[in-house]
């Protein structure tokens, strides 16, 4: 079956989706996204990312093209057109089409484009291979906490990753301390059990994912500190593991080829895990 895409109104296979030589998010990465799960048809936690959404616009000086109700209309058809069960579903707004100059444009119209596509989610908590995991420099700009759409030091790092072997990019800031990953949240378990993930601010992007753990984990019993930790600290510690609207939680055995703790999912980390599947199988996605 062809995929269908939204474009700015139309419903249209991607041979014919296309936008405009001169739109800002092609020109100048002006625009923002945000990236769901779909699990069992249902988009996964689509409110907070609605919210995220919104405050990254807002950041850019922007607004929704259309009201949140619309959005969500216009994400389900996505979703129905191309007959989605499991998969992901991609939106992104741009500040329009105008001709090439860097100050905004006066007047112009939001681009929005919305794609979807299947993906069969591994719902088995045990499935967990474990990821190997190099560290690289944090190059990105002061903004991370931004989801734009400008990701180009984010694909030089996951890129690097897959040359190197291992499935993710941990980005070092120039004081040695973990930001996240290329496209995921890094965490660690300290000595004391602690599940440890980095502070939100400007240096992070503040995951759906990562955001939903937090609670579930404090509604378990697992304690959560939101601090930096150095990459030493990583190496040295009995458990890793990142998060992410796609890669759920998955545990890191390995860093920059070193083991972490047995090189085996640590038990905090299958428990996360397990929390976070059953989460997405029950009462995790709403309509």
């Amino acid at each position: 079956m062809s995929r269908i895409a939204y474009v700015n109104g139309r419903y249209l296979p991607h041979r014919d989706a296309t936008i405009h030589v001169e739109d800002r998010g092609y020109q100048f990465s002006d625009g923002v996204y945000e990236v769901a799960a779909v699990c069992r048809g249902r988009i996964v936690d689509e409110e907070p990312h609605l919210d995220r959404l919104e405050r990254s616009l807002r950041e850019l000086r922007m607004r929704l093209p259309m009201s949140r109700r619309a959005i969500k209309a216009v994400s389900r058809e996505t979703l129905r057109r191309n007959r989605i069960r499991d998969g992901m579903l991609y939106t992104q707004i741009t500040r329009g089409v105008a001709p090439r100059d860097h100050l905004f444009p006066e007047r112009t119209r939001s681009a929005l484009v919305m794609t979807a596509r299947a993906v069969p989610w591994p719902l088995d908590a045990a499935s967990d291979p474990g990821a190997q995991v190099i560290s690289v420099p944090d190059i990105r700009w002061a903004r991370r906490d931004v989801k734009s759409i400008s990701l180009l030091p984010n694909v030089l790092a996951k890129q690097d990753a897959r040359e190197r072997g291992a499935y993710e990019a941990w980005m070092i800031d120039d004081e040695g301390f973990v930001t996240e990953g290329s496209s995921t949240n890094a965490w660690i378990v300290d000595a004391d059990g602690h599940a440890v993930t980095r502070d939100l601010g400007h240096h992070i992007l503040s995951g759906i994912t990562r955001g939903t753990v937090i609670r579930l984990a404090r509604e378990n019993g697992i304690e959560v500190v939101e601090r930096p930790f150095t990459l030493a600290e990583a190496k040295a510690s009995p458990e890793a593991f990142l998060t992410s609207t796609t890669s759920f939680v998955r545990a890191v055995v390995g860093i920059d080829g070193s083991a972490v703790g047995d090189g085996h999912c640590g038990p905090i980390t299958l428990k996360l895990r397990r929390l976070y599947l059953d989460y997405l199988r029950n009462s995790g996605a709403n309509a």
